[in-house]
């Protein structure tokens, strides 16, 4: 999994190169599905670019599950601060 640290003291990660491997899809193919390039997917799976919630659920769509089996945050604790 891919993670991008939240603003607000989270982690975001993806599946998104699992799912493709799952689907013998190519970055090329899921970007021309959800209607973005394939450097928006690139950086989307390195967690150094988050989508938007419009994007991240066009995503899912193109793989047919839910949202959350693409993407999962975590918040963090006040402890992990």
């Amino acid at each position: 999994m891919n993670t991008l640290m939240g603003e607000k003291g989270g982690n975001l990660t993806n599946r998104i190169t699992v799912l493709r491997a799952e689907f013998k899809m190519t970055q090329k193919d899921l970007a021309e599905r959800a209607g973005v390039s394939r450097q928006t997917i690139i950086s989307i799976e390195k967690g150094k670019y988050t989508p938007s919630l419009t994007l991240a659920f066009e995503i899912a769509d193109v793989f047919g599950v839910e949202i959350n089996d693409v993407f999962q945050y975590t918040k963090f604790t006040e402890e992990r601060l």
